[in-house]
C-alpha cells in the first residue's frame, strides 16, 4: 500500500477527511517550494499536489497560469522537480502527487519518468489531458513502479468514463466540482453531493473534490460528502503578492483555516 492509500486509510480510521493542497512547483523557485512542503504538512495538509508548470495549461485558470509562468521563468523543469522531491523526502513523508499535462512526461519518456518519479519519492501522477481511455500504457508503466495514476471525473462524465476510471484509477478519484478551468468560485454546486455519492457507489476508491473551493466554509460543505477536499487557487493566489517569511505565515494560516473547515464538515 502506497502513501496515498495509507493516508486515506488512516484518516478513515479516525473518521476524518483529507485536506489536499496544491501549489505550483518552482513558484517562485524550487528552493522555496522545498521549504514550503514541510510547512504545509505542519499546517494540516494531508496530501500535496505539486503542479508541474507547462507553457499551455489549458485546464488552469488565470491564477495557476500565472504561477506556471513564474515557475518557468525561474528555470523550473520536470527533472529539477524530481530532484527537489527526492531532497524533501529527508524531512517529510507527506504523499506527493505531480499534477500537470502529458507533454512534459512524453518528452521525458513515460517509462523513464515513472521509474525516476518513484525513485524520487513521488506517490502519484495526475495528468489532466490524459483520459483513461488513452492511459493504459502509462498506467502500466506507473503501476510497475508503484506510482498511483489519478484520474479526473467531472459533472459531464458518462457511465463509460466512470467505469474506465474504476478500472484504471488508483490512489483516489479527483472529482472536478465545476465545468471549466481551475479557480475559486463563490459557492459549491449543489450537484456535487449527489454526484460524489453516485461515483462512490461505482468506484472503489476515495473521492476528493476540487476546482473552485475558495474558503473554509466551502471546504466544510464538500467534506460532508467527499473523502477529501482539494484546495489550489486560493493558496496559489498568495504567491502573487507575498514572499519570504510573509508568504510562509500567510500560507500556513490559510492552510490551517482550511484544515479547520474540513474537520468541521466531518463532525
Amino acid at each position: 500500500m502506497g502513501r496515498i492509500s495509507q493516508k486515506f486509510a488512516e484518516l478513515a480510521r479516525k473518521r476524518r477527511k483529507a485536506l489536499v493542497t496544491f501549489i505550483t512547483a518552482g513558484d517562485p523557485d524550487l528552493a522555496v517550494t522545498e521549504e514550503l512542503i514541510p510547512l504545509l504538512e505542519k499546517a494540516g495538509a494531508d496530501i500535496l499536489e505539486l503542479g508541474v508548470p507547462f507553457s499551455d495549461p489549458m485546464a488552469d485558470g488565470p491564477t495557476i497560469q500565472k504561477a506556471s509562468e513564474r515557475a518557468l521563468a525561474g528555470g523550473t523543469t520536470l527533472p529539477k522537480i524530481l530532484s527537489m522531491v527526492k531532497s524533501v523526502r529527508s524531512v517529510s513523508q507527506i504523499p506527493i502527487i505531480l499534477m500537470g499535462y502529458f507533454n512534459p512526461v512524453l518528452q521525458y519518456g513515460p517509462e523513464r519518468f515513472a521509474a525516476d518519479a518513484a525513485a524520487a519519492g513521488v506517490d502519484g501522477v495526475l495528468l489532466v489531458d490524459l483520459p483513461p481511455e488513452e492511459a493504459t500504457a502509462f498506467k502500466n508503466a506507473a503501476a510497475r513502479q508503484g506510482v498511483d495514476v489519478i484520474f479526473l471525473l467531472a459533472p459531464t462524465s458518462d457511465t463509460e468514463r466512470v467505469a474506465k476510471v474504476a478500472e484504471l484509477g488508483s490512489g483516489f478519484v479527483y472529482y472536478v466540482s465545476v465545468t471549466g478551468v481551475t479557480g475559486a468560485r463563490e459557492s459549491v454546486a449543489s450537484s456535487v453531493f449527489s454526484q460524489v455519492q453516485a461515483i462512490k457507489k461505482r468506484v472503489n476508491l476515495p473521492v476528493a473534490v476540487g476546482f473552485g473551493i475558495s474558503d473554509p466554509l466551502q471546504a466544510a460543505q464538500v467534506a460532508t460528502a467527499a473523502d477529501g477536499v482539494v484546495v489550489g487557487s486560493a493558496l496559489v493566489r498568495l504567491f502573487e503578492d507575498a514572499a519570504g517569511e510573509e508568504l510562509k505565515k500567510k500560507l500556513m494560516a490559510l492552510v490551517a483555516s482550511f484544515r479547520d473547515g474540513v474537520d468541521a464538515g466531518t463532525k
